[in-house]
């Protein structure tokens, strides 16, 4: 496996300086530290990402950087829906890295020095109620490809429970909509196939037969979710769309596409579903990743119980 050094790719997004400095401190960690492949692939890509929203915000280089532009890019990452442990990597990597330039005699002060990682305590995730996800359904314009696109794109996040990245590598051979069911790539490459409601299948087919036909260019592939390109989607894209339709439709949460995943499983776990069927379908390897979702539905029960046990 090579190890990802190049921050080039695309178009010259960063400065001189930056590259630099990324360039020095990957060949530090790896030919120094001796760091393994995967780790050190994780920091470049964790660290180019770093700086492309610094240069975003007008740092220029390295030297310019304070603790708020770092707390900036920790905010980001919370409001697309990573995890605490994927922030956590990404401070990791952040510190590391200005904690070489001091080393170096490049920066004076290390701006992550006061920081703390994020507690990797479980919370109860956010979730939208059975009527926000039918605001949120009807928000898109299907008579647009785009509008139609993005209705198809939210009936399968819910529908199907999918993570982004999951719903970003669909390719078509993965609907197997006569079965009603849908063969899904998640973490570690570990497949699973989950079941697909009528509604959902209804969405995408429109889309597949119409909109997306409008969408494709030559490097479509046989991704499912286009963008205006005819390229695959990107996980800031589909937070973007998911951003704009829950604004529109009046909902006052903080939405992000992992709460679509949070509502599907809610919502089987409330209607009955078995606590293993539904660890099958968010594809966790350990159940206590989907126990979380019992203490929603214990909410949603005791919420039932005040409202209509006439002793409560």
């Amino acid at each position: 496996m090579a190890v990802v050094t190049d921050f080039d790719t695309g178009e010259q997004r960063l400065t001189a300086e930056w590259r630099d400095a990324l360039r020095g401190f990957m060949d530090y960690v790896h030919l120094e530290q001796g760091l393994a492949e995967n780790t050190v692939s994780a920091y470049a890509r964790d660290l180019d990402r770093y700086a492309t929203v610094l240069e975003a915000r007008g740092v220029t280089t390295p030297v310019l950087v304070s603790q708020a532009d770092v707390s900036a890019l920790l905010q980001l990452l919370g409001e697309l829906g990573l995890e605490a442990s994927s922030v956590a990597r990404n401070l990791t990597a952040v510190r590391m890295f200005h904690r070489y330039l001091q080393a170096e005699g490049r920066i004076e002060n290390d701006p992550t020095e006061h920081m703390k990682s994020p507690k990797l305590g479980r919370k109860l995730p956010s979730v939208l109620n059975i009527y926000e996800v039918e605001r949120l359904m009807v928000e898109p314009d299907v008579e647009t490809p785009l509008g139609l696109r993005d209705r198809a794109l939210l009936e399968m996040l819910y529908g199907a429970g999918l993570r982004v990245s999951e719903l970003i590598g669909l390719e078509r051979m993965h609907l197997l909509f006569d079965l009603k069911v849908v063969r899904v790539i998640g973490k570690g490459s570990r497949e699973r196939v989950v079941p697909i409601g009528s509604e959902a299948v209804a969405w995408v087919n429109r889309y597949l037969t119409g909109a997306r036909e409008e969408l494709s260019g030559p490097a479509s592939g046989n991704t499912v979710f286009l963008n205006f390109r005819g390229g695959a989607m990107s996980r800031m894209g589909i937070w973007k769309v998911l951003r704009g339709y829950v604004r529109n439709s009046g909902i006052d949460k903080a939405v992000s596409p992992h709460t679509m995943r949070h509502s599907f499983a809610t919502h089987l776990l409330e209607g009955g579903a078995d606590l293993r069927a539904v660890q099958e379908m968010l594809g966790h390897v350990d159940i206590s990743t989907t126990q979380i979702y019992t203490h929603v539905d214990r909410e949603y029960l005791k919420e039932v119980h005040r409202s209509f046990h006439p002793r409560a």
